[in-house]
């Protein structure tokens, strides 16, 4: 039997407390159902021992502080509400503590940005991870020497776990249960809990959001020209010239503000207003392409798909108003 530390804090997000809970108890009484042992035994951990208040209207009693939890095999980090930064701070002890148990041999698994707890305590340095999607600029800025994976929904690295955004994260849980207790008991809990278990990317989930958080006023202006005329058929040569700059200058100085070079930058925006117009319109595909700047359903259908990691069609259908679908 594994045992099992969720941890509790204050800024913890509920159903990060919740959904490991549900389905780690779940899986327990699907096994014993078969005669077999249960898999978990599960602790909730703080700091101090003290009724913990989240900032919801919700309550936890922490029987186990850090100093009386010797040797969990699985630490889980639930994600937070609020600025990283103020939250990181009021738990050092917590973070020294996920780093001195992983040298002693325990796996930790963070859901959704409780990935910053994982690399404030050095354990991603030189390791692939996910988070939230929004997270992912300030941690690439944050944490340099971690290889981020936006895309991804799960990362599992020499016992280390991360996991996506929000409920994305339990998936994860999910491929806890399929790693220590077997595909048939991961299957049963993925249906009785209505989890899509083979999610592989959360990049569908993703809101592209203009990268303004530089003083390059000159790639600013450019930005403004894409995001203004991205319905046009504008090229890189173009925006360069407006931003007064040579091409190759150009291209290197909008890298560096915003992390995407130019191109990739007009695609973003093409391809964020081809979601909002899936979304909230009756248009057909098409006539839709030519709205945000593209005249080839081949590529346009790649480049969406390389981006959402859903084809057009695939991605109106989940996020469409029903209304709205048009066959």
């Amino acid at each position: 039997m594994k045992q099992v530390s969720l941890l509790i804090y204050e800024d913890a997000i509920l159903s990060c407390i919740s959904g490991p809970l549900d389905l780690l108890t779940g899986v327990n009484q699907f096994l014993e159902e078969q005669g077999k042992r249960p898999a978990f035994k599960i602790e909730l951990v703080s700091e101090k021992l003290k009724n913990i208040q989240l900032i919801h209207p919700a309550q936890f009693i922490c029987y186990k502080n850090l100093s009386d939890v010797q040797s969990p095999d699985l630490i889980i980090v639930p994600s937070f509400y609020g600025q990283a930064v103020p939250v990181l701070e009021k738990n050092k002890a917590i973070i020294n503590w996920i780093r001195e148990k992983y040298v002693k041999g325990a796996e930790v698994a963070s859901l959704c940005q409780g990935s910053y707890f994982l690399a404030e305590a050095g354990l991603l340095s030189g390791r692939s991870c996910t988070s939230h999607w929004m997270a992912m600029e300030d941690m690439k800025n944050r944490y340099p020497d971690i290889s981020l994976q936006p895309d991804k929904v799960i990362t599992d690295n020499d016992g280390i776990y991360t996991s996506g955004g929000a409920f994305s994260s339990l998936n994860l849980i999910l491929y806890l249960i399929e790693k220590f207790c077997g595909r048939e008991a991961c299957v049963w809990m993925s249906k009785m809990f209505s989890i899509d278990m083979d999610k592989l990317s959360q990049a569908h989930f993703a809101v592209f959001q203009s990268q303004r958080k530089h003083n390059d006023e000159a790639v600013l202006l450019a930005q403004d020209y894409i995001e203004k005329n991205f319905h046009l058929p504008i090229s890189v040569d173009e925006i360069s010239e407006k931003a007064c700059m040579s091409k190759r200058n150009f291209i290197r100085r909008f890298r560096t503000a915003t992390r995407n070079n130019p191109l990739e930058y007009l695609q973003r925006v093409r391809i964020e207003s081809a979601k909002k117009a899936l979304e909230n319109s009756e248009k057909q595909i098409q006539s839709l392409m030519y709205d945000v700047g593209y005249n080839d359903m081949k590529s346009f259908r790649t480049i969406f798909r390389r981006i959402t990691g859903l084809s057009p069609q695939e991605y109106r259908r989940k996020y469409a108003r029903v209304e709205n679908i048009v066959a």
